[in-house]
């Protein structure tokens, strides 16, 4: 088992851990620092306000009755599971993937112990334009943001390789 955490993409766990850390540390300050609904002004196009999310992204389900709580954690989980699975296959040096599986799955849980903690999570990034605000989030939702497009950026690096190995076999097929 040892040797599997060194060999494969479960060695990069260390990333969803700081991932974890970071998050959980930034929310605490704020929860401690602010007001519920108080923001503050620290650079133009940026605030920090301390917001509560009983949803997923966008509040989506935020105004149901309280199970989006269990059925976000239970997704959470889930993904956190296949994401360890799919690191376990993979090589330790396919860096792409391994770093953005292991930013998701701290990102995931990171929002899964707000939910289990508070029952909400707890956004305070406040990015907008004018008047203008996209929606609050926080560093585990960079970070899942972050790994999702590096799954994205793999898979276009992947067929574009993949259309050029294809080409190429066709090139030397034409000239044989």
């Amino acid at each position: 088992m040892l040797e599997k955490l060194r060999t494969t993409g479960l060695s990069w766990l260390w990333l969803s851990v700081m991932v974890f850390i970071l998050d959980q540390w930034s929310k605490i300050k704020i929860i401690q620092n602010f007001e519920y609904g108080e923001t503050v002004a620290v650079l133009p196009l940026f605030n920090l306000s301390y917001q509560r999310n009983p949803g997923a992204a966008f509040s989506f389900l935020a105004g149901q009755s309280g199970w989006q709580l269990w059925f976000f954690s239970g997704i959470a989980f889930f993904v956190t599971g296949l994401l360890c699975y799919w690191l376990a296959q993979q090589p330790r040096d396919k860096l792409r993937l391994n770093i953005a599986y292991t930013l998701v799955i701290g990102g995931a849980l990171g929002n899964v112990a707000d939910r289990i903690m508070y029952g909400y999570v707890v956004d305070f990034i406040d990015l907008y334009w004018d008047v203008y605000h996209y929606a609050t989030f926080n560093i585990a939702d960079v970070a899942i943001s972050i790994g999702a497009a590096l799954v994205v950026l793999d898979a276009v690096i992947q067929m574009k390789q993949e259309s050029k190995t294809s080409k190429e076999d066709i090139h030397k097929d034409t000239n044989s």
